[in-house]
């Protein structure tokens, strides 16, 4: 018998289930029939596509490519920041780096200011994100070597409210992109397009390159800074390259499907419970179970209320806050 932390079976597994998912959201929950085989062939080259053969190279490929790709870059967030914070609730969500985005989004989709003119809507998310998250970094001390981390976290939900609701004013006061803004903040993918999944792609080809080879940096740091720093590691510049390639990250995801909760909290902790605390399969692995369970909350999204959908953001918070408050109970 071949043990679970064999190394086939503890990659295999995620990844099998994440090519099964994958391969079911191109042809499950269609209003056109497409088949699995459709959804096969459609990946082929060489041949004239058919009417269900072309709804899935248009429409449901790249759809869940950007569902992949989001799911991997929140749970690459996730860790990067529990890592930096030597805090274990520490996300994109709690720590106001995706509320941020979003005001930022909303006030430019509403108001359309001009210095922001020309600006990619990306750079416009992350530099939201990157306001808020200096802000409670600031609230809190967290830029102290002797941080409080209840106060950073209690520092991030403070700015989370306070930008929801700036987001919310907006949406009063601009009654005329009231109802694309608040679709757009129920966070999904069922708008995007190839356009949507290149603008996004670049991003994380630069991103996670990067945060694999300062594993071992990470490491380190996952000790602690003064481990970290007494064994080589350049401390400020690594905080500076981490904190630079988490707001690219979730500006870049922001923009595309909206503020998408739970993943950056959640799959970390799956991940080290899964394979260890070595980032060097911690980061990795939080990338895969992160796109799984993207793509597995915008299946569900369509099946919940086929022939209609739900925001797949919506689901995932289904399923992520009964799990944020066993992890809650956990820790205490």
């Amino acid at each position: 018998m071949i043990p679970l932390k064999h190394p086939a079976l503890l990659w295999g597994l995620p990844l099998a289930a994440l090519i099964a998912i994958f391969w079911l959201s191109l042809f499950c929950y269609s209003a056109i029939p497409v088949s699995g085989g459709d959804a096969i062939r459609a990946l082929l080259p060489g041949h004239a596509p058919t009417l269900a053969q072309a709804l899935v190279q248009n429409l449901r490929l790249p759809r869940s490519l950007v569902a992949l790709l989001i799911g991997a870059s929140l749970a690459l967030a996730g860790t990067l920041l529990q890592t930096l914070t030597h805090n274990s609730m520490a996300s994109p969500s709690l720590l106001g780096i995706n509320s941020g985005a979003a005001l930022a989004m909303a006030l430019t989709s509403a108001i359309s200011p001009a210095p922001v003119t020309g600006y990619s809507i990306a750079f416009i998310a992350a530099c939201g994100g990157g306001v808020s998250w200096l802000l409670v970094m600031t609230a809190s001390g967290g830029f102290r070597h002797t941080q409080d981390r209840n106060k950073l976290i209690l520092a991030g939900i403070a700015f989370s409210a306070f930008c929801m609701a700036l987001t919310r004013i907006t949406l009063l006061l601009t009654e005329d992109h009231a109802y694309g803004i608040f679709y757009w903040l129920a966070g999904g993918v069922s708008h995007v397009r190839w356009l949507e999944f290149w603008q996004l792609f670049p991003m994380v080809a630069v991103a996670v390159p990067v945060v694999l080879l300062l594993a071992n940096q990470l490491n380190l740091l996952n000790v602690s800074d003064s481990t970290a720093s007494a064994l080589g590691v350049n401390l400020p510049k690594l905080r500076l390259i981490i904190n630079m390639l988490v707001l690219l990250l979730v500006g870049a995801c922001v923009s595309v499907a909206g503020p998408v909760a739970f993943i950056g909290l959640l799959m970390p902790h799956l991940a080290r419970f899964w394979v260890g605390f070595d980032q060097r399969k911690v980061l990795p692995m939080s990338m895969l179970m992160g796109a799984t369970l993207m793509l597995l909350a915008d299946v569900l999204a369509r099946a919940l209320a086929f022939p209609g959908e739900l925001p797949a953001g919506a689901v995932v918070a289904l399923i992520g806050a009964p799990c944020f408050v066993w992890l809650v109970r956990r820790r205490g």
